[in-house]
């Protein structure tokens, strides 16, 4: 399953990459009809929180409305919508941009904080935006929180 979120939903989008889907936010400004047909056209499901919009279309299984208030409602209420497998692929795209990540070169260690280093044993990079990533404390409770959304619906 891949995704286009509208930008109320960054933070939803933000998560849908930690646990490794392919998932695109929709670039401000962009009109509700661009968005719709950007999604089709690109095979994603489009993750919105606009009632109006979806009002003015056909029911169809590539669009979501979510009426959820904070993130983690969303989480759980798009698990609800879909067969969301929150483990999926974690951590493996970049957060920002959302291209795969690839591990990175042995050299880049060095741009780690120190006090990080210590613990990590895993450094990847995003090749487009040069992003590091690496195994820190975060992550552990990040994959907490994918083991909860997996486990208890989202909550």
């Amino acid at each position: 399953m891949k995704f286009l979120a509208d930008e109320m939903l960054r933070g939803l989008a933000r998560w849908l990459r930690v646990a490794g889907y392919d998932t695109a936010v929709a670039a401000p400004g962009t009109a509700d009809h661009d968005l719709v047909a950007q999604a089709r056209r690109e095979g994603r499901v489009f993750l919105t929180r606009d009632r109006r919009l979806v009002e003015t279309l056909p029911p169809a299984d590539d669009i979501v409305l979510l009426e959820c208030r904070d993130l983690d409602e969303c989480l759980v209420e798009l698990g609800r919508h879909l067969p969301i497998d929150w483990q999926y692929r974690p951590f493996s795209r970049c957060l920002g941009c959302n291209t795969p990540l690839e591990p990175a070169e042995e050299a880049r260690w060095d741009e780690v904080p120190a006090g990080a280093r210590a613990g990590a044993t895993k450094l990847f990079h995003c090749p487009a935006c040069r992003q590091l990533y690496w195994d820190g404390s975060h992550v552990a409770r990040m994959r907490e929180r994918l083991a909860r959304l997996m486990g208890r619906g989202g909550d």
